[in-house]
């Protein structure tokens, strides 16, 4: 998919995972981004440092911050735009995805219909 990228971010987010990043104890490559089935809507998204991209991976730059994509979660996470968002109540990680179909009412969990691989085609 020459150009198109899997995950984008903004700069809300770029700011967040490059200060998040640059207060840990051991060099990171990047943040890898996915989903696991769980939660009562029955999926939800995953963060976690990477040493490295593992085979297979997506990786995305993005305002300055490697973003490595499992596998499995690509045609779950296509299109998406990952957003840090501030309120008095809480600071967290917001996932605008167009393939979210629902999510549950503590917001822990989505449920998220995977792209067509058809559509890919469209989109490379």
């Amino acid at each position: 998919m020459s150009g198109f990228k899997v995950v984008t971010l903004t700069d809300a987010a770029a700011d967040r995972i490059k200060a998040i990043m640059a207060d840990t104890d051991r060099p990171i490559a990047g943040l890898r981004v996915g989903v696991k089935n769980g939660g009562c809507a029955g999926m939800s998204y995953t963060m976690e440092y990477a040493d490295a991209r593992k085979p297979g991976e997506d990786m995305i730059e993005d305002r300055g911050v490697t973003v490595f994509i499992d596998p499995k979660a690509v045609l779950f996470l296509l299109g998406t735009q990952m957003d840090f968002q501030s309120t008095k109540l809480a600071s967290q990680f917001v996932f605008n995805n167009p393939n979210q179909t629902s999510a549950c009412g503590c917001g822990e969990s989505v449920a998220i219909t995977p792209v067509n691989p058809e559509r890919l085609s469209a989109v490379a």
